[in-house]
């Protein structure tokens, strides 16, 4: 592009008017001021404003000065007009008034920054990877290096990109604003990666607020500091076949959700306390734990930057940004390389669903309500204390969207889990009467956050196939995990919240009492195959003073942890994807602390290590045999044998993959009792070999079970089953049994 392709016309002498209101911060249009400016005769008007400079020069050609610059305001603002053509390049030579010199490159003789397409799709709410475009991107410009800014603040009257390089000064460089889109720009010459910055604001009634962090920003200053910083763009990450398969219905997946903050903190050698990991410790010790302990996936909780540590990360301010907690984005992209390097993926917690009234971040950005609803019936989340985004207005909806496809496409992440969907579904949600506005139908669904949803769902379905996106969705809302093309969100998974809240209802029950309320955990299967179910036991089930789950079981200590074996054979036989929560692999005991990291010494003790071997080969058992996994989300993959037997609290069910002679049984005794020669109806004859119990001594079982780990199945109808077998079912346990020949 040439040097300033478009120059205002003005007089030979400009208004002083304009002049102040350049040294004042309150010009709209500084580019009509500032710059180079085309006059008659071949002559070159160029002004600039450089609060505390002594004496300037234009410096152009080798070099060449032509004298000094007109003082025109004592504050800063100079002038000259000069023989040379309209896109004559030049530089400014300053004289500080502190003595020093420098020779830098004028911001205000560059052109747009903004090319004409991505200036109509902004408008239209239409780009899909406005990331590309907005915030701040190195780059260079008519071969001078140096970093475009770009924010959207139609409301604005001023914006100027402030940082380390002007001295905070609000007042230095204003920026263009494209009225067609609201967007205002400039192009910073020599402002390389790790340049901090962030936009000053002056609102339509001309207040200046407090200075906001870049909304698109790829990187963030440390905590409790707010400041945005100029990173590189990530490459793109090629979609792959491998990952797409992983991620398949018909794929083993079991998840293992992960707040890196408090996973496992490592020693800080300087001060001999504890710190966080950075990426690459995280890759050497997370990576390698997850891949050992037979997850297919890794779910981290929210990694975008946000203030404060105890919203988890549930409360982002910097939805581009990685956490700067535990390093800079190279290390991210790499750590996703480990992942994908030892088969993993990676899948990360997104929320759409509210952002933090931080004064740094979104809450009303330009000095209106630009990116929540202004009414807080529509825009206040009462339960959280944080904004609601306007999923009405299409830019809004284009931001989150366009972040959704930045981390699948930039780094190559595998799938978004989408926070608190049944928030966004309902305008009613956690409000009462009166405090809510019906959609304009008059009823309670949330008409754009639904609209929003099924947008974001297409898109990251056409652009990047690989991916998926898994909904926590707590209602009944019908066809969360549908396509949107049969009237469905689009999304692939669904997290089962009601399984979960029957099933450790039902297990935080006194086996004595469970024979009354085996409907808690046969009910899951009634709905069972009605969305692609992922089972979850999460971090929202041990914290807020609802224990660890190992304390949620009942008994003595011996019969807590054998509970909860037995808890975990159920959930691995049952249909669905599988979720477990960091500690619960181990037994924690205590309730989650973000602030402190997980009881690891704990495995020094062989009830804990024992939990965590059984998990270990649930996970290997679940990955390699397709009957508990190939069928997670189709009716045709499971049968009831027996789900009556309340009076043994025992349940039996069989699990199929598409060749249906191959099965699995699975068997569950939610008693202390030992069932000696319980039989039940088995598919087909042959040997039904052994291949989990529960309480096996390795977990820290009785080692009660089939003798020789085999039965062979008998000619005797039961259950309407034209064979049998006879069990010795140990307490509280769940054994699985593989049909062979």
């Amino acid at each position: 592009m040439n040097a300033r392709a478009t120059l205002e016309k003005s007089g030979p002498m400009l208004r002083s008017t304009d002049i102040k209101l350049i040294c004042t911060g309150r010009h709209s249009d500084p580019f009509s001021v500032l710059g180079p400016h085309a006059q008659a005769k071949g002559k070159l008007s160029i002004r600039a404003f450089l609060p505390g400079a002594a004496t300037v020069q234009i410096l152009t050609g080798l070099d060449s000065a032509s004298g000094s610059m007109t003082l025109r305001n004592p504050a800063g603002f100079f002038e000259q007009t000069i023989t040379a053509p309209a896109n004559t390049p030049y530089r400014l030579r300053v004289r500080w008034e502190d003595g020093q010199e420098s020779t830098a490159e004028d911001p205000y003789r560059f052109g747009p920054v903004l090319g004409d397409m991505d200036v109509w799709l902004l408008g239209e709410g239409t780009h899909l990877r406005p990331y590309e475009v907005l915030g701040a991107n190195p780059r260079e410009m008519d071969g001078v290096a140096g970093t475009s800014f770009a924010v959207w603040a139609p409301n604005a009257s001023r914006v100027s990109v402030v940082g380390n390089f002007n001295f905070w000064d609000g007042h230095r460089y204003p920026m263009r604003l494209r009225r067609e889109c609201g967007v205002w720009e400039i192009f910073l010459p020599g402002v390389a990666d790790g340049a901090l910055y962030k936009f000053e604001i002056r609102a339509g009634n001309g207040q200046v607020l407090p200075a906001r962090a870049d909304p698109y920003a790829r990187q963030a200053e440390m905590r409790p500091a707010t400041a945005s910083v100029v990173a590189p763009m990530p490459i793109v990450q090629l979609p792959s076949d491998k990952r797409r398969h992983a991620n398949a219905l018909n794929a083993p997946i079991s998840i293992y959700e992960v707040h890196l903050g408090s996973w496992r903190r490592v020693l800080d050698a300087s001060t001999g306390g504890q710190r966080w990991p950075t990426w690459d410790e995280l890759a050497d010790l997370l990576v390698p734990y997850t891949q050992d302990m037979g997850f297919t996936h890794l779910e981290l909780l929210p990694i975008s930057e946000h203030p404060f540590d105890g919203s988890w990360g549930y409360q982002p301010v910097g939805l581009y940004a990685p956490t700067a907690r535990f390093g800079a984005i190279d290390g991210f992209v790499r750590f996703v390389q480990r992942c994908h390097a030892a088969g993993i993926g990676l899948l990360l917690d997104w929320v759409p669903a509210h952002f933090p009234s931080d004064p740094h971040g979104l809450a009303q950005f330009d000095g209106t309500h630009l990116y929540e609803y202004a009414d807080p019936r529509e825009g206040f989340h009462n339960d959280w204390n944080t904004l609601i985004y306007n999923l009405g207005r299409t830019e809004v909806a284009n931001f989150l969207i366009g972040n959704g496809l930045y981390w699948l496409e930039r780094y190559g992440v595998d799938g978004l889990r989408v926070d608190a969907v049944a928030s966004m579904l309902y305008r009613d949600y956690s409000r009462k009467a009166g405090e809510w506005i019906p959609n304009i139908h008059g009823g309670r669904e949330n008409l754009e956050s639904i609209a929003f949803l099924k947008r974001m769902n297409e898109v990251i379905g056409s652009e990047r196939p690989d991916a998926i996106t898994l909904a926590e969705e707590s209602t009944s809302f019908p066809s969360v995990s549908r396509p949107t093309y049969s009237g469905g969100l689009g999304f692939h998974y669904k997290w089962n919240m009601g399984w979960m809240h029957d099933t450790l209802q039902y297990m935080a029950r006194d086996p004595v009492h469970r024979k009354h309320h085996q409907n808690e955990m046969t009910f899951g299967l009634v709905y069972a195959f009605s969305e692609n179910f992922v089972l979850p036991i999460s971090h929202d089930e041990v914290v807020h003073g609802k224990g660890s789950l190992l304390n949620k079981m009942p008994g003595d200590h011996w019969q807590k942890f054998a509970n909860l074996r037995a808890y975990l054979g159920f959930m691995f036989g049952h249909p669905g994807k599988k979720l477990l929560f960091m500690g619960c692999e181990f037994a924690q005991e205590n309730e989650w602390n973000h602030d402190q990291s997980l009881d690891w010494h704990l495995l020094d003790k062989p009830e804990h290590a024992g939990i965590q071997r059984l998990v270990r080969d649930l996970n290997h058992l679940y990955q390699s045999r397709p009957a508990l996994h190939q069928m997670d989300c189709a009716s045709e993959g499971f049968e009831w044998i027996d789900h009556g037997d309340t009076t043994h609290s025992v349940l039996s069910f069989i699990r199929r993959g598409p060749d249906r002679n191959t099965c699995i049984v699975v068997v569950c005794n939610f008693t202390p009792t030992v069932q000696h020669g319980y039989r039940f109806g088995v598919p087909q004859a042959g040997q039904y070999v052994e291949r989990l119990n529960t309480d096996s001594a390795h977990y820290g079982g009785s080692n009660q079970g089939t003798p020789l780990g085999a039965a062979t199945a008998e000619s005797l109808a039961w259950h309407g089953k034209s064979h049998s077998i006879a069990l010795t079912l140990p307490p509280l346990a769940t054994v699985m049994l593989e049909w062979t020949n």
